[in-house]
């Protein structure tokens, strides 16, 4: 399974690196994202695996110390679009994992009556969202995040803005994707994922979803090119200073999932607007855990930390809560 991360050296180009144990190795000149080397990839028509099989490798580098903060090297998303990050959109989809619509369901039962329509659509992916091959299963949910700019890295704090009511962890997977020359999307792998939204105000009413969804967001460390996502298990956890104060397991992929990848997939790329040659796409997959169901309130300075089997090291970011007082934003005429 290759693994790759893209870096930032202060006084240096951009760069990608194979995983390789402890060690990271970077890849030839000149390819300064995994954007760049997928469409290398595709020029080539080779599969992403054996194109980057076939580049030499150059300068090594200590994972560790990049991992942990202390070399020059910086990690970055793991994947992006690294010419107009306003060309990467940032989507993803929820009620694909029971625990997840559980949590929603709580949510708004009471102000929707015994079953709630998040609810109802969990059972409409369950009833309809595997289909056979070949064929259309039922729509799933679908909400927007925002464009690159929102995305990201191991190590960086996700932001809860002075309007926002909070800001919680949604451990997740995404997938990335390119559009060809000929408009076909490309998936280029998957990769851990922090959904992060804003819990407590999507509480007050479900149509709030929307809004509760533009956030920041973290993806990586690290992208898997072409895993195996069957059945997946990890753990979400939350650290306050030295302690631990929220840990629980999950497991994702299309056995936990009731939408198959593949019909997630159609229904994000039917529409033309998303099929743009040349754009790029992080998509998340649903959550199954998150710490708001077990009423954990974050602080400013806790760390979440999501780690996945087979998905390489664990992604970690801390919460930075703006306390400041909310500013009225005017509209002038031209």
């Amino acid at each position: 399974m290759i693994r790759l991360v893209q870096l930032q050296h202060p006084r240096l180009e951009r760069r990608v690196a194979i995983v390789d144990g402890d060690v990271l190795r970077l890849q030839l000149d000149g390819i300064d994202s995994i954007y760049r080397l997928a469409e290398m990839a595709l020029a080539s028509r080779r599969s992403l695996a054996r194109f980057v099989a076939s580049l030499p490798t150059a300068e090594a580098l200590n994972y560790d110390s990049v991992y942990e903060g202390r070399s020059d090297w910086t990690l970055l998303p793991s994947f992006d679009h690294p010419d107009e990050p306003a060309r990467c959109l940032v989507t993803g989809t929820g009620l694909t994992h029971k625990k997840s619509v559980d949590t929603r369901q709580a949510m708004h039962a009471k102000a929707a009556g015994p079953v709630s329509d998040s609810m109802k659509m969990y059972r409409w992916g369950v009833a309809g969202g595997r289909p056979k091959r070949g064929q259309i299963g039922v729509s799933p949910e679908w909400f927007y995040k925002g464009c690159g700019t929102i995305l990201r890295a191991h190590g960086e704090p996700l932001d809860v803005p002075a309007f926002a009511c909070d800001g919680g962890d949604e451990a997740e997977v995404a997938g990335v994707y390119l559009i060809d020359a000929k408009g076909n999307p490309r998936r280029v792998g998957l990769t851990l994922a922090n959904e992060f939204s804003d819990h407590e105000f999507e509480e007050k009413n479900y149509l709030y979803l929307a809004h509760s969804k533009l956030r920041t967001c973290s993806i990586g460390p690290e992208l898997i090119v072409d895993p195996a996502f069957g059945d997946a298990h990890g753990t979400v956890t939350i650290r306050r200073g030295q302690k631990m104060i929220w840990s629980k397991p999950f497991a994702t992929g299309e056995n936990n999932m009731s939408h198959t990848v593949a019909n997630l997939e159609h229904h994000h790329f039917k529409y033309p607007a998303h099929c743009r040659p040349g754009d790029a796409h992080v998509y998340f997959f649903g959550a199954d855990a998150f710490s708001f169901g077990d009423q954990i309130r974050m602080q400013s300075g806790d760390v979440m930390e999501i780690a996945l089997a087979g998905f390489g090291r664990a992604l970690q970011n801390p919460i930075r809560i703006d306390r400041s007082r909310p500013k009225l934003l005017t509209v002038k005429p031209v």
